[in-house]
This record gives structure tokens, C-alpha cells and sequence, in this order.
């Protein structure tokens, strides 16, 4: 059996040996993408770089990433598909372009992995008219060259073939993906898209496009981004045709058997969705998110109250989420962080299992009463199971589903506003979390956040400790460790802090370290963020001061060059996060 770790292994051995240097397994929290609730893929965390930024380690990269993804949260249940899974990931930032990017993916799977050529196909892009893009033969002329038939290459548009920029602008371009076929009888001669025995397990990414107001012009950096699904990878090396069935997944179904006292073979689906989720769960409640109902805490409530909704269809009666959670804690052991948070963990997994059996039969009751020869469930009805008994919209919209009748969501959400607001739910997948954009009002109020990071800290004492930021051209918006709601008096103390060090018009400095020394240097970092080798650090310079400076910082975003350009600082806001978190937003004027 090949395992997880030996994987791993081989993938990051084989591409350093191609001169690539391995990264750290970043947050799932991200920091400069402001695209994403989640780090979704393993180029979440290198925004910045695609973009021509230098990184410290070089032009060619090389990592394993932890992902999570709710878009297609619907079709959990097959499979191959995961909320929580691992990337395979390596880079090329203006480096080496497609012949050696699909040469490198292609001799790892082949001759590394010693996976047979025969049962491989794959795609590539079609083109476009409307954006003057040209059919990719250029990918297709490599893939023929290393034994690939030309029946095996399959031409798709845009929609399949074409990675967007993840935000409105930013890089894109084409990309080819590598097909597993997945079934004990021969690969058919022809390759048929639409054969779901053809599983992909693999994708470059050739970015070479810069989409700025919906016209797409050629970038002055190319990039190549390579991503690869460990778990299915993992399940086609040990000769599986079901993901829930490798190692990576196999205790924590055993543990549902046991608890359920039911086999996997006749509810494949539930115990799937349930193995998934719990493990989603943990490694989102491990990265310092809780439960709630916005924004990152709505997911995690999402998946949870989803897991134990499939467990009462198991006729499982008990709590059970910190059960099927120890089985995991033993696969990913090399997960230092999960192990570190656990009893945090089981405890919150508990409580909010707790929390939603205690009105999910209630809730039942109702949807079962008011769907009853109903053919549309009003948006009124979707909001009470949701204020009331705590079943998040997606879960009722399921529910109608099996039951073949429809909600007014639109409903829903004019019943929510009235309530609260939402910035964005998980089934948008999309959140502005870190920087927005690098415009002139955002690059002033991302240097703000450095001096208010610093400014906390000398006012409320060692106790602050960054958790998060999301700085958009409006106001940015900062979270830390703080166990209390702050005076006036000392929201005033920051403000006039703030401001003092924007007057005295320092200058900025930016320096590429390693990480040791830029630690040992005085720089902070982010809260449960991992950092590379060596990092670039932004240094407000203070000859006043007896540091020498006064805040310092690992960062990656866009600074001004001196503090006078940032303008005048005011917080509008404070507010609770979660326990012992506290959140304030804060604007500056010209």
C-alpha cells in the first residue's frame, strides 16, 4: 500500500530535484487573497507573486496544501469529491512555460508514480472568439510528443478549459488537465468527457493572460500552476475506484460502521458526506475559526449541522461528531496545529452538536408539515427553520430537493436583511478576505493596519496578538486576541497613536530576510500563519524610538513609502468576533 506520507514524499523529493523549493503548508484562513473564504487552492497563498512580485525562495516552488471548497458541497457524496482535501502543488513564476511544465507532470505520474501512459487522457482549450484566444495546439503538441494519442486529447471551451482570474482581475489562461481512467476493464481508444470512469487528477494552469476590465491582453509574467488532488491520487496508486476507501478516509468510515451499525456498502452517500465534514470541520475549527452565522463561522456551522442531519438518517440518536472526529487526528498526525487545538476542538464540535439536536426534531416536524402538499416553501417558512431551529438555508433547499418541491430563496434573503446582515453566504464560496485590491486607498489603509496592529499592542499589552484582516478601498477591518470590549478611552489612546506616527512621516522600509532572523529581528507575523524560508519584511523606521523602528512586520501586500501618505486615521467601530477575539474597523481621510 502506498500511504499518504510516501506520496507526499515522492512528490516534493522529485520537484526539488527539478531546482523547485518547498513552501509551507499555508492557513486555510487567507491573508492576501481577497477573493476566497477559504484558501481553495495552493496559489491562494502566492497572489501576490503571480503578479510579478519576487518571492524570497525563487521562481520555482513546490508544496502540499491544505484546501477547502464549498462550491460543489452538492456533490460530496460520490466518490472523488471532498470539501476538505490536500493540493499537490508546484510553480513557475516566470520561469519555465508549458513543454517543461507538462514534461515534469508528466514524468512524475509516469515514471515516479508508475502509472501506465494507457490509461491516461487529457484536455486542453479550445479557444475563443470573443476573448482572441487561440485553441491551445501548443499543449497539444507537447502531450502528443510524450506518447499521448491525439484520441486522448479532448479540445474544451472555456467554461471546462480556462482558469479566470479569481477575482475580477487579476492573472489567467488556459489550462490542460491529466484523466485517470478509473475502471478495471481497458481505457476505451477514444476519450469521452462526459465518462465519469475518467477522473481527473491533475491540472497546469498555464497563466498567461492579464484580464483587467473584461478585456484579456497577454501578461508580462507567465506562470505555470500545477495542482494535484492527493486524496484521488492516492486512491488510483492503491488500485481503488473510491476515495472513502484509502487511508485518508477509511478509519473514520469504520468509525461510522461501528457507531451506526450499519455497513458503508448500503449508505455510501451519508457516511461520506458525514466523513467529509467532520474532517472539514476540525481543520477549520484548528485554524481559529468558530461556529456562527456569518461568513467563515457559516460554513463551519453548515458542515457540522450537516453531518449530524445525515447522522440522524443513520439513526444515529447520539452525539457522535467528537467520536468520528479521533480517527482523524490519528491520519493527519503530521499536522501539528490540529493536534494543538485538539481539545478546543472536541469541544466545540460537541457544543454545537449539542446546540442543533436540540431543535432539530422540532425542525423536522415543521419543514415536514409545511412542504406537505406544498409545491414552493415561502421565504418566510425558509427563514423560521433558520432563526428558529438553526438549519442553514442550504440545508432546508436540500431537504426540499428530496422532497421535489422548491423555496423562494429570494424570499429568504429579504427576510434575513431585515435581521442582519450577511456579507456573504457559503454557496457564493466568496468572501473579501485580505486585501481587495492594490489601489491607492487600500495600499494607505493596509499600512494603517501595520501601525494599528502595533498601536494595540502598546496600549492593551502583550495579551493582542493579530488574528486576521480584510482591508477593502473603504475601511479596513482588523481582528485580534483581546478578552475584553476596549473604553473609549482607550480606542482613543490608538487613534492618537496612530495618527502621532502618520504626522512624524516615516519612512518604509522593505527588506528580504530569513524567517529566523526576521523574527529574531522583531517582526511580527499573522497568528497560525506558515512562513517560507525567507520573507520580506516592511519596517516603519523610527530613529526616535529606541528599536529603531516602530512596528515591523512579515508581509507580502503593498505599502506606502513614507506614513505621511496615509492620511488621518479614525476607528468607526469595535465589535466581538468570537471568545476572546475582538474586531475593529477604522477608515483614514485625505
Amino acid at each position: 500500500m502506498i500511504t499518504r506520507l510516501d506520496l507526499i514524499k515522492k512528490y516534493i523529493e522529485f520537484f526539488e530535484k527539478k531546482n523547485h523549493k518547498q513552501i509551507p503548508n499555508a492557513s486555510l484562513i487567507p491573508i492576501n487573497d481577497p477573493t476566497v473564504l477559504f484558501t481553495t487552492a495552493g496559489m491562494h497563498p502566492l497572489v501576490p507573486y503571480l503578479q510579478s512580485q519576487k518571492h524570497p525562495l525563487g521562481n520555482r516552488l513546490v508544496n502540499i496544501q491544505r484546501c477547502i471548497r464549498t462550491g460543489d458541497i452538492e456533490e460530496v457524496g460520490d466518490s472523488v469529491h471532498h470539501t476538505f482535501f490536500e493540493m499537490l502543488g508546484n510553480w513557475s513564476l516566470g520561469d519555465y512555460w508549458k513543454k517543461e511544465a507538462i514534461e515534469y507532470t508528466f514524468e512524475f505520474i509516469t515514471k515516479i508514480l508508475k502509472i501506465q501512459k494507457e490509461k491516461l487522457a487529457v484536455s486542453c482549450f479550445k479557444g475563443d472568439k470573443k476573448l482572441n484566444i487561440s485553441k491551445d495546439t501548443e499543449s497539444e503538441e507537447v502531450w502528443i510528443s510524450l506518447g499521448i494519442p491525439k484520441e486522448r486529447i479532448a479540445f474544451l471551451k472555456k467554461e471546462d478549459n480556462f482558469w479566470g482570474p479569481a477575482g475580477e482581475n487579476g492573472p489567467c489562461g488556459p489550462d490542460t488537465e491529466i484523466f485517470y481512467w478509473s475502471d478495471s476493464i481497458p481505457a476505451p481508444k477514444h476519450f469521452d468527457t462526459k465518462d465519469k470512469r475518467w477522473i481527473e487528477i491533475g491540472n497546469n494552469v498555464l497563466l498567461e493572460y492579464l484580464k483587467e476590465n473584461n478585456n484579456f491582453k497577454k501578461a508580462k509574467q507567465k506562470n505555470i500552476d500545477f495542482g494535484g488532488g492527493l486524496e484521488r491520487t492516492l486512491a488510483v496508486l492503491n488500485n481503488l475506484d473510491d476515495n472513502y476507501l484509502a487511508e485518508v478516509f477509511l478509519p473514520i468510515i469504520k468509525e461510522i460502521e461501528r457507531i451506526s451499525h450499519k455497513p458503508y456498502d448500503s449508505y455510501k452517500k451519508e457516511m461520506r458526506i458525514i466523513a467529509d465534514h467532520i474532517k472539514s470541520a476540525i481543520f477549520i475549527i484548528s485554524d481559529g475559526i468558530t461556529p456562527s452565522n456569518t461568513e467563515k463561522g457559516y460554513v463551519l456551522r453548515r458542515l457540522i449541522r450537516r453531518a449530524v442531519r445525515y447522522g440522524k438518517l443513520l439513526n444515529i440518536e447520539i452525539n457522535f461528531t467528537t467520536k468520528i472526529a479521533l480517527p482523524i487526528f490519528e491520519i493527519y498526525k503530521d499536522y501539528k496545529n490540529i493536534h494543538k487545538n485538539k481539545n478546543n476542538t472536541l469541544k466545540i464540535l460537541d457544543e454545537e452538536e449539542i446546540k442543533f439536536r436540540k431543535t432539530i426534531e422540532r425542525g423536522l416536524r415543521l419543514f415536514n408539515k409545511i412542504s406537505e402538499n406544498n409545491k414552493i416553501l415561502s421565504g418566510k417558512d425558509a427563514f423560521l427553520l433558520f432563526q428558529s431551529y438553526g438549519f442553514p438555508i442550504e440545508l432546508s433547499e436540500e431537504m426540499a430537493k428530496e422532497k421535489k418541491i422548491k423555496i423562494n430563496t429570494s424570499g429568504f434573503k429579504e427576510e434575513y436583511k431585515k435581521h442582519q446582515e450577511l456579507s456573504r453566504t457559503s454557496s457564493a464560496g466568496k468572501f473579501r478576505s485580505g486585501l481587495a485590491d492594490h489601489s491607492e486607498k487600500t495600499t494607505r489603509l493596509h499600512t494603517a493596519t501595520h501601525l494599528v496592529n502595533e498601536a494595540l499592542s502598546q496600549v492593551l499589552g502583550l495579551e493582542v496578538a493579530q488574528r486576521g484582516s480584510n482591508i477593502t478601498p473603504e475601511r479596513t477591518r482588523f481582528d485580534f486576541t483581546f478578552s475584553r470590549k476596549l473604553t473609549e478611552e482607550e480606542i482613543k489612546k490608538v487613534e492618537d497613536l496612530v495618527n502621532k506616527i502618520i504626522k512624524k512621516a516615516l519612512p518604509i522600509e522593505k527588506t528580504e530576510l530569513p524567517l529566523k532572523e526576521a523574527f529574531k529581528s522583531g517582526a511580527k507575523g499573522e497568528f497560525g500563519h506558515k512562513y517560507p524560508d525567507k520573507v520580506l519584511v516592511y519596517t516603519a523606521i523610527d530613529k526616535e524610538d529606541k528599536k529603531g523602528y516602530f512596528s515591523k512586520e512579515i508581509c507580502t501586500g503593498p505599502h506606502v513609502k513614507n506614513t505621511k501618505e496615509i492620511g488621518k486615521f479614525k476607528i468607526i467601530k469595535q465589535e466581538s468576533v468570537s471568545s476572546g477575539v475582538r474586531r475593529i474597523k477604522a477608515i483614514v481621510e485625505n
